[in-house]
């Protein structure tokens, strides 16, 4: 029989993987998160020696033989009297550090990217914010940022309470209908993360997902430039077949489209649904296969959401996969 034994790096290995990764508190890329990630060690260390700290007097007193009244119950009792005097101390640091690492998450910047998320049951609306309103665009589930530059986020919630949280970057604050709440980050390093929605919200809480992605601030510019472009225009028969049943069937009442006539609020704007990374909060890559299968029966991929299945036969599910696939 072959021996089975696992080799003693391997619970290593898989507890350090367990710490890095594009939705880990213990990888931060941004500053906010690095603040965060020194209070946990914070965190630990204390409780760590306040921990070995009993354990040893425990034992202590465990090992120790009784004896009559002496001087030893006296130092017992100043010894109680100092935990007490250590542990309100503790207590009162711990809470004033984590009061000023926290108070940084919602710092105002006057050059900050300002963005609004709204949170769904359940997906996230996400919208570019700026004083020209030609400038302002609507995308979903995606978040882009240039590095280095400070982003101030505005949450809201449209139906239930929701919690925005993306571990690499900064903390968690809960998006609360009627109020709005701030936060903010600051990216240090360009890449991927994953965010997720932390407060129970429904029966697909746990496809909730959206990503940010930190680029360089020329890249950034140029998928800004991209949004704010009216959608492509269809490219042979059958997209423009797409285009004309997407827009007189049930979608359009739904779903806005820029430069056609689709013009609906009530799920996320399409415009270029084909350039983000996955569909139906992160549940799908995003491709024509999967476009495809969510438009034929969405409530059997995410049972609940608000997406009704529209009546389509094979050729028109076709044409319509064809032209949403073609929105980048």
């Amino acid at each position: 029989m072959a021996n089975r034994t696992l080799p003693l790096t391997l619970p290593i290995a898989l507890l350090c993987s367990g710490c890095t990764g594009w939705q880990s508190v213990l990888d931060p890329h941004a500053i906010q998160a690095s603040r965060l990630e020194q209070l946990i060690w914070l965190f630990v260390a204390v409780c760590g020696v306040v921990w070995v700290t009993v354990t040893v007097v425990l034992v202590m007193a465990l090992l120790r033989r009784k004896t009559p009244y002496s001087h030893t119950d006296t130092r017992m009792t100043r010894i109680v009297r100092a935990a007490v005097i250590a542990t309100v101390v503790i207590i009162t640091g711990l809470a004033i550090v984590s009061f000023y690492a926290t108070r940084g998450l919602s710092s105002s910047d006057a050059t900050a990217l300002e963005i609004r998320v709204r949170g769904y049951q359940w997906w996230w609306e996400v919208t570019y914010l700026d004083a020209r309103a030609d400038q302002v665009f609507i995308t979903a589930n995606e978040i882009h940022v240039p590095v280095g530059r400070t982003v101030s986020l505005q949450l809201a919630a449209a139906d239930v309470i929701h919690s925005f949280w993306v571990p690499n970057l900064t903390g968690k604050q809960d998006l609360i209908p009627g109020r709005d709440n701030t936060l903010s980050f600051t990216p240090r390093e360009i890449g991927v993360y994953r965010g997720q929605c932390a407060e129970f919200c429904g029966l697909q809480h746990a496809h909730m997902a959206l990503l940010v992605v930190v680029e360089s601030a020329g890249a950034f510019e140029h998928w800004r430039q991209g949004q704010l472009a009216p959608a492509a225009t269809p490219r042979g028969g059958e997209q423009e077949t797409g285009k004309h049943l997407f827009e007189s069937k049930a979608c359009a009442s739904c779903h806005n489209i820029q430069g056609g006539t689709a013009s609906g609020t009530v799920g996320p704007d399409l415009t270029h649904v084909a350039s983000r990374r996955y569909i139906a909060s992160g549940l799908l890559e995003t491709n024509r296969g999967s476009i495809a299968a969510w438009v034929a029966d969405p409530q059997t991929l995410k049972p609940g959401n608000n997406m009704p299945r529209v009546a389509l036969d094979a050729s028109e599910l076709n044409a319509l996969s064809a032209y949403l696939a073609a929105l980048q």
